[in-house]
C-alpha cells in the first residue's frame, strides 16, 4: 500500500479500480459460473477544484474467491500474481485504506467504479462497513463537454483531451491519473469544473 504526500488543498478523489476478469467477461459482463468482478487494485489521487493532481493512493488487493488471477488480466493489467502474493491486502483493509485516504471528500470515477465497491461489499458480506463518500460519476460531465467515451476507458481520457497519457493502461493509479488531468485540460481550456455543481 503506497501513498505519496502533497501540500496541496484537496477538493475530490478521482479512483479507479482494476478487478478480476477473463477473456470475453466484459462481452459476458461478468455473468459466466464463477466469475465475480473482485477488486485487484485502488489507485486513487487527490484533486483540487481544477483537478490538479496532488497525494497519491495506491494498493494490490488479494482476491477472496479467484485468488489466481487469470493470464488476460495479468496481460492487460500488468499485476502479476507474484506481486498480488507479495503485496495485496485484504479487501476489507484496502477498503477501509480508501476511506481513510478519501477522508469524506467526494469521489470521482470513470463509469461507475463505485458500484464494484459496492459489489464487493456485498459479495465478502461486509454489511457493517461505513458507506463510500458522495460519488461523481466523470462519464456524464466529459459527455456535456462533449466527449464521446462510448467504447472507451479510464485510460483514455487524457489523450481525449488532448493529454499525452503516461502510464501503464489499466493501472488503476495511471488512470486515475488520466482521468484527473483530462479533466484538468478541459477545465483550463474553459470548461466549468464537476466539482463547481
Amino acid at each position: 500500500m503506497t501513498s505519496s504526500p502533497q501540500n496541496r488543498t484537496a477538493f475530490a478523489v478521482v479512483f479507479d479500480l482494476e478487478f478480476t476478469a477473463w477473456e470475453s467477461s466484459m462481452a459476458s459482463r461478468w455473468l459466466r459460473p464463477g466469475e465475480f468482478r473482485e477488486v485487484v487494485q485502488i489507485g486513487a489521487v487527490k484533486v483540487d477544484g481544477n483537478f490538479n493532481t496532488g497525494e497519491t493512493f495506491d494498493v494490490l488487493v488479494r482476491p477472496r474467491l479467484n485468488p489466481v488471477l487469470s493470464p488476460y488480466l495479468e496481460r492487460l493489467t500488468g499485476i502479476s500474481n507474484e506481486a498480488l502474493r507479495a503485496r495485496g491486502v485484504d479487501f476489507a483493509e484496502a477498503y477501509s485504506a480508501f476511506l481513510a485516504f478519501a477522508d469524506g471528500l467526494p469521489i470521482v470515477a470513470f463509469g461507475r467504479d463505485d458500484l464494484v465497491l459496492v459489489d464487493n461489499l456485498r459479495l465478502y458480506g461486509m454489511n457493517e462497513a461505513p458507506p463510500l463518500p458522495p460519488y461523481l460519476n466523470a462519464t456524464i460531465w466529459l459527455a456535456d463537454q462533449g466527449l464521446d467515451m462510448r467504447g472507451l476507458h479510464a485510460c483514455d481520457v487524457a489523450s481525449a483531451a488532448g493529454v499525452a497519457f503516461g502510464g501503464h493502461r489499466h493501472n488503476g493509479l495511471d488512470d486515475a491519473l488520466s482521468v484527473a488531468t483530462g479533466i484538468a485540460a478541459l477545465i483550463a481550456r474553459g470548461a466549468s469544473s464537476p466539482l463547481a455543481a
